[in-house]
Protein backbone atom coordinates (compact mmCIF):
# COMPACT_ATOMS: atom_id res chain seq x y z
CA UNK A 1 0.00 0.00 0.00
CA UNK A 2 1.40 3.41 -0.89
CA UNK A 3 2.21 6.04 1.70
CA UNK A 4 1.56 9.19 -0.33
CA UNK A 5 -1.99 10.51 -0.29
CA UNK A 6 -2.28 10.95 -4.07
CA UNK A 7 -0.91 7.43 -4.65
CA UNK A 8 -3.50 6.02 -2.23
CA UNK A 9 -6.23 7.76 -4.18
CA UNK A 10 -4.87 6.42 -7.49
CA UNK A 11 -5.10 2.88 -6.11
CA UNK A 12 -8.76 3.39 -5.21
CA UNK A 13 -9.63 5.11 -8.48
CA UNK A 14 -7.86 2.45 -10.54
CA UNK A 15 -9.71 -0.30 -8.68
CA UNK A 16 -13.05 1.38 -9.47
CA UNK A 17 -12.16 1.88 -13.13
CA UNK A 18 -10.89 -1.69 -13.48
CA UNK A 19 -14.19 -3.02 -12.11
CA UNK A 20 -16.18 -0.83 -14.50
CA UNK A 21 -14.04 -1.90 -17.48
CA UNK A 22 -14.31 -5.56 -16.52
CA UNK A 23 -18.09 -5.31 -16.33
CA UNK A 24 -18.34 -3.55 -19.68
CA UNK A 25 -15.99 -6.05 -21.39
CA UNK A 26 -17.97 -8.94 -19.95
CA UNK A 27 -21.24 -7.46 -21.26
CA UNK A 28 -19.60 -6.98 -24.67
CA UNK A 29 -18.44 -10.60 -24.81
CA UNK A 30 -21.90 -11.79 -23.72
CA UNK A 31 -23.65 -9.85 -26.49
CA UNK A 32 -21.21 -11.22 -29.10
CA UNK A 33 -21.80 -14.77 -27.83
CA UNK A 34 -25.57 -14.24 -27.98
CA UNK A 35 -25.30 -13.00 -31.57
CA UNK A 36 -23.14 -15.97 -32.56
CA UNK A 37 -25.57 -18.37 -30.87
CA UNK A 38 -28.53 -16.77 -32.66
CA UNK A 39 -26.74 -17.15 -36.00
CA UNK A 40 -25.81 -20.79 -35.27
CA UNK A 41 -29.36 -21.66 -34.25
CA UNK A 42 -30.75 -19.73 -37.24
CA UNK A 43 -33.04 -17.84 -34.87
CA UNK A 44 -35.66 -15.44 -36.19
CA UNK A 45 -34.08 -12.51 -34.32
CA UNK A 46 -30.50 -13.11 -35.50
CA UNK A 47 -30.35 -9.78 -37.38
CA UNK A 48 -31.47 -7.93 -34.27
CA UNK A 49 -28.91 -9.79 -32.15
CA UNK A 50 -26.11 -8.89 -34.56
CA UNK A 51 -27.26 -5.27 -34.66
CA UNK A 52 -27.30 -5.10 -30.85
CA UNK A 53 -23.84 -6.68 -30.66
CA UNK A 54 -22.50 -4.21 -33.24
CA UNK A 55 -23.87 -1.32 -31.17
CA UNK A 56 -22.16 -2.71 -28.04
CA UNK A 57 -18.92 -3.11 -29.99
CA UNK A 58 -19.10 0.49 -31.22
CA UNK A 59 -19.77 1.72 -27.70
CA UNK A 60 -16.81 -0.23 -26.33
CA UNK A 61 -14.52 1.21 -29.02
CA UNK A 62 -15.75 4.73 -28.29
CA UNK A 63 -15.00 4.27 -24.57
CA UNK A 64 -11.55 2.92 -25.34
CA UNK A 65 -12.20 -0.59 -24.05
CA UNK A 66 -11.11 -2.08 -27.36
CA UNK A 67 -9.16 -0.63 -30.27
CA UNK A 68 -11.19 0.69 -33.21
CA UNK A 69 -9.59 -1.87 -35.56
CA UNK A 70 -10.48 -4.65 -33.15
CA UNK A 71 -14.05 -3.36 -33.13
CA UNK A 72 -14.14 -3.31 -36.94
CA UNK A 73 -12.76 -6.86 -37.04
CA UNK A 74 -15.39 -8.16 -34.59
CA UNK A 75 -18.25 -6.45 -36.46
CA UNK A 76 -16.98 -7.71 -39.80
CA UNK A 77 -16.72 -11.29 -38.53
CA UNK A 78 -20.28 -11.18 -37.18
CA UNK A 79 -21.64 -9.72 -40.41
CA UNK A 80 -19.79 -12.28 -42.56
CA UNK A 81 -21.18 -15.12 -40.45
CA UNK A 82 -24.69 -13.67 -40.74
CA UNK A 83 -24.39 -13.23 -44.51
CA UNK A 84 -23.21 -16.84 -44.95
CA UNK A 85 -26.34 -18.15 -43.21
CA UNK A 86 -28.64 -15.95 -45.29
CA UNK A 87 -27.09 -17.05 -48.58
CA UNK A 88 -27.03 -20.73 -47.71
Amino acid sequence: MPNIKSAKKRVLVNKTKAARNKSAKSALKTSIKKANAAIDENAADKEAAVKAAAAKIDRAAAKGLIHKNNAAHKKSALQLKLNKTENA
